[in-house]
């Protein structure tokens, strides 16, 4: 049967999932079997395995990391908001429903049969399973009947580190706060803490780790430098979508709008790796400037971002734009830059809304959610993106809606096919998305990730801007992600006690 540790945070956004992938990352270079696990998972950002079942993308980072193949298994909850007091419940991969939070609260023991199940299959091909948490295992109006912080650290009688980011002050605090508010049982779960996203001089910082540590007994068990590393973030805590960081001037502009409800925003991630060009996310029309591409993302909530954008002016600053800049939608962008959007069956907010009326389409929301990973290549593309044309894309659908183009154009003027795809597990060939000549859109989350998209996009930005853009040697976007954890991994075996770890992992019985 496999080992485990669990990683668990003072907070939200300490970097439980980071150290977790990290921790994969040298567990299997030394040559362990290594897979990640979550039992519940509350995150925008989602993911379809190849058996066409949805999980957080966190987990499926944390399995790239581990060399392992991204599985439900991993990650058997994922609640997926939909407004502030309510979520779509997710359960091995497959649609629930939604619920309100005390609903959920009330009904969440009931998935432990779930949860179990799948961790104890993980067990059986696994040599070590690295467990994160959620939020803080103090939240003690939460803590009854916990199933993701130290009600699963018992489930699984898993070895606790303690996470606390340094990086928002107060650390001390935190660490000493969180175990004074936890059962005297709970406490003797924490083995370790770690210090998280220090910036200057470790020995500054010594003095408070030997009085953390004599009063609470509790050993520090390293303290992690802030990484500038690219990797996938969980969901929107992302730091890369905090203003502070979207002052950088390159080359090319990308701007992402930010919606209330963003989804699968890592679908910007691949450009990120590309000298000269900046990747901005946006929430009002004085951020929006004058970018070389607008990006339109998923969306949770597709018609309640349509009006957020609608009230806010980013709507007509867009339909504006896109007179001659270029514009991109994937999923929930891809069904609002169209005519019309209806919500029959209630999905979202049930009624029929006027689109940005920028593509030909119309989109219908339905019971039934399209989960597939796909294969597919772009058509003979006219236009800015002719360069696009024949090259093969893959990634994966995640959508309630189905979207029919328009024959006639509307608003819009007539479109064309944007691709070709075939999803896994159907033999049939169908017609992906849809472009007229400065605007795209896609259902295909991943669409920019296939060697050579990214960077082919750029340069025909930078051509329609009058500039040349350097296309520089780089790797392909899958071999960027490998260096990139290889990078976590040298970071953290330089800043953690990994032969402490080792030994409290070794302890299980």
């Amino acid at each position: 049967m496999a080992k485990s540790i669990m990683i668990q945070g003072t907070m939200s956004n300490a970097g439980k999932s980071l150290l977790a992938a990290g921790l994969c990352r040298i567990f299997a270079q030394d040559g362990y079997r290594t897979v990640p696990f979550k039992s519940q998972n509350m995150a925008l950002n989602s993911y379809i395995t190849a058996e066409g079942l949805e999980m957080g993308r966190a987990q499926v980072m944390q399995a790239e990391a581990a060399g392992a193949a991204p599985s439900v298994l991993m990650n058997p909850i994922l609640l997926k908001p939909t407004s502030d007091v309510g979520s779509q419940v997710i359960v091995n991969g497959k649609v629930l429903g939604n619920m309100n939070a005390r609903d959920y609260f009330a009904f969440k023991k009931q998935l432990i049969p779930d949860i179990m199940e799948a961790y104890h299959k993980l067990e059986e091909t696994a040599d070590l399973i690295v467990i994160e948490g959620a939020g803080s295992p103090a939240e003690i109006n939460l803590k009854q009947d916990d199933i993701v912080n130290m009600g699963m650290a018992k489930m699984a009688d898993a070895p606790v580190l303690l996470v606390g980011d340094i990086d928002r002050g107060g650390v001390f605090a935190q660490l000493y706060g969180t175990l004074m508010l936890l059962e005297e049982e709970e406490r003797a779960r924490i083995k370790g803490m770690i210090i998280n996203k220090f910036r200057g001089d470790k020995s500054i910082l010594d003095p408070g780790i030997a009085m953390l540590e004599e009063k609470t007994g509790i050993p520090v068990a390293g303290v992690v430098p802030y990484m500038y590393l690219s990797v996938e973030d969980e969901d929107s805590l992302s730091e890369r979508l905090h203003p502070h960081n979207q002052q950088k001037q390159d080359l090319i502009d990308l701007a992402v709008i930010r919606f209330p409800h963003i989804s699968n925003f890592t679908d910007f991630s691949v450009f990120e790796r590309l000298s000269g060009v900046a990747v901005r996310y946006v929430e009002h029309t004085a951020q929006l400037r004058k970018p070389d591409m607008i990006l339109l993302p998923g969306s949770k909530n597709t018609i309640g971002d349509l009006k957020w954008m609608r009230q806010n002016g980013l709507e007509a600053a867009i339909r504006k734009f896109a007179e001659d800049g270029v514009v991109f939608g994937i999923c929930g962008g891809y069904q609002m830059l169209g005519e019309r959007i209806e919500d029959p069956c209630g999905i979202e907010e049930g009624e029929s809304i006027r689109g940005m009326e920028l593509l030909p389409i119309q989109t219908v929301l339905q019971e039934e959610k399209t989960t597939a990973q796909v294969k597919g290549r772009f058509s003979e593309i006219q236009g800015v993106f002719s360069c696009l044309a024949g090259m093969e894309f893959y990634g994966y659908e995640i959508h309630m809606g189905e979207s029919r183009q328009l024959t006639a154009g509307g608003t819009a003027g007539a479109g064309q096919t944007l691709g070709y795809l075939q999803r896994a597990r159907e033999e049939e060939r169908i017609s992906e998305g849809i472009y007229t000549e400065h605007v795209y859109g896609s259902y295909v989350h991943g669409i920019f990730d296939a060697p050579g998209i990214a960077e082919q996009i750029v340069a025909a930005l930078a051509e329609k801007k009058g500039i040349r853009w350097n296309m520089e040697e780089v790797p392909d976007y899958a071999a960027f992600k490998e260096q990139q954890y290889d990078n976590l991994a040298e970071t953290l075996r330089a800043h953690l006690d990994m032969d402490f770890i080792y030994s409290i992992i070794n302890d299980q019985r």
